[in-house]
């Protein structure tokens, strides 16, 4: 119940931040978001999220969804028990991980 609780309050918080997100550029605005979701061309946040955390388990701390070369990036930040930030980025159509930094 805590793991859903958690999952549904960093969905409502990247829901927010990408409706906050209107200005042109690297982000996805809101409207482009709902509409690659409903056609099946990105994940949901909360499949990204359980996906990321069995890669590197940790409290997410960050989620943004960018276009980078024509591609669709999910970016998430988690810190570890020992207080370490890990940075994964996945593909939002496949869920593969792309790039995983420890800062």
């Amino acid at each position: 119940m805590k793991i859903l609780s958690l999952i549904l309050a960093a969905a409502v918080a990247v829901g927010a931040s990408l409706a906050l997100t209107a200005q042109a550029g690297d982000r996805a605005r809101a409207e482009d978001v709902r509409q690659l979701r409903e056609s099946g061309k990105i994940l949901p946040a909360e499949e990204i999220i359980v996906r990321a955390r069995k890669i590197q388990p940790g409290q997410l701390v960050g989620l943004e969804l960018e276009r980078e070369g024509g591609r669709m990036i999910y970016e998430i930040k988690l810190i570890d028990n020992a207080n370490k930030l890990h940075k994964l980025e996945l593909d939002a159509a496949s869920g593969e991980l792309l790039s995983h930094r420890e800062k």
